[in-house]
């Protein structure tokens, strides 16, 4: 297990460090539940009061909070608490899981696929006609990647992951546990008889950006025609529906159980709360915010913030709860 003493620990956070203690640091652990060998993180003023009967040995903390040290105990202040927190998460990381091998003998791959130096594949892999792997790609047990796909460089793929035909991955992405991409879009229309539905074919595949992070069970299906698009930098939550045509763009966060309707637009840097629902061909702007549960019926302007059920501007929406609280009391 590793261990580091705080000036170690502050040589990476390069913090301001107030006392000292001498135990050696074994881990990160929150406030309340920190053991005396263990580094906490306070990033704000509410959880000072937690400080005083914390076993832990050292804080990081935000540079504009102010708490005793107290006896063989250290503080490191930071800019951000948050940011200097993964550094320390990085640096008590475990392993990822070894492989025994590169390439396990139960997986399957096509004669005709491009394997790259330094690729790591598990047992009961299936690797299609014309795959093409970059260097370093990882693909844990029970991983399918079909016909004419590309992954990028570095790229790491979770056991249970189907990544469908055609689709076209970036480098350095992480899918995690059961991701879904390429999977057909949802389109169904009335039968000529009325008896039915008629299934609309979806031709089009899925393109994924460099840098992209995508949770447990979330979807990403393939366009009607064209693309599905994902940009470079975004991180999508666990169980989380992007539908065919919607297009990401950069650096966009999905919390989990939201989703995009088809052909929905996202600018860069959009935020999308959890369990919030976005109705079709809708374009929300790049810096814009949807609030936790709120459904967006309309364009969202640039940063603009917006919440409910409609979804409009927060503030808005705010005043109209206190009214409504009011009126409830009378």
């Amino acid at each position: 297990m590793a261990s580091y003493t705080i000036q170690e620990i502050n040589d990476v956070l390069q913090g301001e460090l107030i006392g000292n203690t001498s135990l050696k640091i074994e881990g990160p652990e929150q406030l309340q539940t920190a053991k005396d060998n263990q580094i906490t993180f306070i990033g704000s003023a509410k959880y000072l009061k937690y400080w005083a009967e914390s076993k832990a040995c050292a804080a990081i903390i935000n540079d504009n909070l102010n708490i005793e040290t107290g006896e063989n105990r250290a503080l490191i202040k930071v800019k951000n608490a948050d940011l200097a927190m993964a550094k320390i998460l990085e640096l008590f990381n475990p392993p990822p899981p070894v492989f025994d091998i590169d390439i396990h003998p139960t997986a399957v791959i096509h004669e005709t696929a491009t394997i790259s130096k330094g690729c790591k594949i598990g047992a009961n892999c299936y690797i299609g006609k014309d795959v093409e792997l970059g260097e370093g790609v990882i693909l844990y047990p029970n991983v399918c990647v079909f016909d004419e796909t590309t992954i990028g460089n570095y790229t790491t793929v979770w056991s249970g992951t189907v990544i469908r035909e055609r689709c076209i991955v970036g480098s350095h992405c992480i899918f995690h546990t059961n991701v879904s991409i390429g999977a057909d879009g949802f389109g169904y229309r009335p039968s000529d008889d009325g008896r039915g539905l008629t299934k609309i074919p979806q031709i089009g595949n899925v393109i994924i950006g460099h840098y992209v992070e995508i949770g447990a069970n979330s979807c990403v299906d393939r366009a009607k025609f064209s693309a599905t698009i994902v940009g470079d930098g975004c991180k999508i939550d666990n169980l989380v529906q992007i539908a065919h045509n919607s297009i990401m763009g950069r650096f966009c966060i999905m919390a989990g159980h939201s989703g995009l309707a088809g052909s929905v637009t996202l600018g860069d840097g959009v935020i999308i709360g959890g369990s919030a629902s976005i109705k079709d061909h809708t374009t929300i702007h790049s810096g814009a915010t949807v609030g936790a549960g709120s459904g967006v019926v309309g364009d969202v302007e640039a940063g603009k913030t917006v919440l409910g059920y409609p979804a409009q501007d927060a503030r808005d929406m705010l005043k109209q709860w206190v009214v409504m609280r009011k009126l409830a009391k009378q």
